[in-house]
């Protein structure tokens, strides 16, 4: 039997033309699977990401950096105004030509300026238009709340109109010393929007400059082995027996870790398939084994049958120790054939009351049941569950069977509604199961409680159960006996 044939058709019960569409949602081969283009691929959104992130920085930074250079050009302003008072303290009388006033006020960019000094002096710079001023907006840069700051800033930015600003503040070349300005806003709004264009092209440069250099290094440490890995598994999947091309990854970061785990996976993997296609063909040779074997023990069987009858009463003696010899060989047979088989048959659900079940599983056991042995049910009256019949009957008949060659008198088989599940216990009042067994239980060839068992029976009954989106497990073992308890999804409710 070839791998193609045990990984498809034996093993799912599909085609192989049908397994890539029904488990990898694609009906494509392995080597037709292309990696995505670098528009589509993790390159371009990193890189896509990056810019992005980078632009959210800048943008976060701007709010404070436009509004620092309001507050700038304010303070500027207020020292130009009072550098241009100083031409009145150079005067007696604090007069100056009017020409040589609007040169300075044209030379502060206000239309006026006041000064107050700490010992009282008041001094003004006045343009002709002085008496018409109607003032739009009074700003105190001594107020510079963070968040006063940038509001302001945002509002100079929304007008694009020309308002009237009165600004006052102290000097920033003589602390004590408090200045006024008057002027038009007009000229701040220009330089504000400036300042921003040149901000909006330093940004993208920044996050050009920013976003390849992040793109290249996650380029050369992540995208570039994550690329190699993906290529590397495609193949992998197109044929599992590649050789290994390239050595075992020296990086200790988490992709080499990732790296160094698939190249190990794709060794346990192409191990487990050899050891599954020698399993496969030592199955086969089992099976046929198994049914000749049958044909022989049903040979068997009849002979026995008729030495019943021999007139030698040493012959009839032995004979019901042959029966059982043959009914251990034959129940052997069924369970190695059973085991062998890939997997448990899909569960046919019906719903059928579980005291009926129990009772067919009594009547089959009837041969273990002498000698003072019983089987009972603890249940509510007309106890129904929605399950596989046949399954279900096999699971209790088998914990059944065990408890009584165990060596117990009585099996009970108790079931309750609980949290949406069915619980259901097989209780008998043996003297327990072996240590060994415990340890081993539920593993074909090694948790047999019994003399020359195989373990096959629970390790089945486990699967069954299982398939039917259930558990099997042992509850209590002990000195006063054993407890199994099956837990099935209530679908009865």
């Amino acid at each position: 039997m070839s791998r193609r044939d045990l990984s498809t058709e034996d093993r799912t019960g599909l085609p192989p033309d049908r397994l890539g569409s029904d488990r990898l949602g694609s009906d494509r081969p392995a080597d037709r699977i292309e990696l995505p283009s670098f528009g589509r691929g993790l390159s371009a959104r990193v890189l896509a990401l990056t810019v992005v992130f980078v632009m959210l920085s800048e943008v976060l930074i701007y709010a404070p950096s436009i509004a620092r250079f309001r507050l700038d050009w304010l303070t500027e302003k207020l020292a130009s105004g009072h550098l241009a008072t100083l031409a009145l303290e150079a005067t007696p009388d604090y007069m100056i030509d009017p020409q040589l006033e609007l040169t300075l006020l044209q030379h502060a960019g206000a239309r006026l300026v006041a000064l107050h000094t700490p010992d009282g002096k008041n001094l003004m710079l006045r343009g002709a238009t002085a008496a018409q001023l109607v003032i739009d907006e009074t700003i105190d840069l001594d107020d510079r709340g963070p968040v006063n700051l940038i509001a302001s800033a945002f509002d100079t930015m929304s007008h694009t109109d020309n308002r009237l600003l009165r600004v006052m503040g102290h000097s920033p070349r003589s602390p004590d010393t408090l200045v006024e300005v008057v002027l038009d806003e007009g000229p701040l709004h220009e330089a504000m929007v400036a300042y921003s264009w040149r901000v909006l092209g330093l940004s993208i440069v920044i996050s050009m400059i920013t976003a390849t250099l992040i793109f290249l290094a996650l380029q050369l440490f992540i995208i570039r082995p994550m690329q190699r890995m993906t290529a590397e598994m495609v193949r992998f999947r197109g044929d599992p027996e590649m050789p290994l091309d390239e050595p075992l990854s020296k990086r200790r970061d988490e992709i080499g870790i990732a790296e160094r785990e698939f190249e190990l996976m794709r060794v346990e993997v192409r191990r487990a398939l050899q050891q599954k296609e020698r399993l496969a063909a030592l199955g086969t040779a089992v099976n046929k084994i198994n049914h000749d074997l049958r044909g022989i023990l049903s040979t068997a069987r009849l002979v026995a049958d008729r030495l019943t009858g021999s007139g030698d009463p040493e012959v009839r003696k032995a004979v019901p120790g042959l029966e059982k010899a043959l009914d251990r060989a034959v129940d052997l047979c069924s369970d190695i054939l059973n085991f062998t088989r890939e997997g448990p048959p899909r569960p046919e659900l019906t719903r059928f009351p579980l005291d009926e079940l129990c009772l067919e599983v009594q009547e089959s056991l009837a041969r273990h049941l002498s000698d003072g042995k019983a089987m009972a049910t603890e249940m509510a009256e007309g106890f129904a569950i929605v399950a596989d019949r046949g399954q279900l009957f096999r699971v209790i008949r088998n914990l059944g069977e065990n408890a009584l060659q165990m060596g117990a008198n009585r099996v009970t088989v108790r079931a309750l509604r609980r949290d949406g599940k069915i619980e259901i216990e097989v209780v008998d009042d043996g003297p327990g199961l072996p240590p060994k067994a415990v340890e081993n239980l539920f593993r074909p060839f090694r948790g047999s409680a019994r003399a020359g068992g195989t373990g096959l029976g629970l390790a089945i009954a486990r699967e069954l159960i299982r398939v039917q989106g259930g558990d099997l497990r042992l509850s209590e073992s002990g000195i006063h006996g054993a407890r199994f308890a099956i837990e099935l999804p209530d679908r009865a409710s």
